[in-house]
């Protein structure tokens, strides 16, 4: 993971566990982790989100020789609705909102590309953040990997068993 040539993009697309789980088996990327991001306050906890604002976030720390910023956007339009507003499946609520938060603006310049093709694809408007990450706080560890310690738990996308 200390690679310098790696990369990194922070995706909210609903409950964190799902999207970890997808990009964590997504060839070229080499490490996730979930956390709250882009939120009011310094700090928060998952108790806490209502109050704080943040958004369920993945860092999705990728190599760029292996797998685009691109093909790591195409991949995460494919699991969300970018049109729903604080909401995906089941989920409802601020900490659910779509949001891609990045670190340079080099990745702004290819995400907001990217949106511009989505929203070819929607009559409403595309409702995914693109915002300079704030704020990224680690989540507890009962949500790390959550899915491979409770292969049945809840998760509103489907995960593929490689992309």
């Amino acid at each position: 993971m200390d690679n310098q040539n790696n990369k990194k993009v922070y995706l909210a697309g609903g409950c964190f566990w799902g999207v970890e789980e997808y990009f964590r088996r997504m060839r070229g990327v080499i490490f996730t982790r979930v956390g709250y991001a882009n939120g009011n306050t310094a700090d928060t906890s998952y108790r806490e989100l209502n109050r704080t604002g943040h958004a369920e976030t993945v860092e999705v720390v990728y190599d760029p020789e292996i797998v685009s910023l691109r093909a790591i956007l195409k991949a995460y339009f494919s699991i969300i609705d970018p049109t729903s507003i604080n909401r995906q499946g089941a989920d409802i609520g601020v900490q659910y909102r779509t949001g891609i938060y990045y670190l340079n603006n080099c990745d702004r310049d290819i995400i907001e590309q990217i949106m511009q093709e989505v929203q070819g694809r929607y009559l409403r408007p595309l409702a995914v953040e693109c915002e300079l990450l704030d704020n990224f706080i680690e989540a507890e560890d009962y949500h790390q990997r959550y899915l491979v310690k409770n292969p049945d738990g809840y998760c509103h996308i489907a995960i593929p068993p490689n992309i």
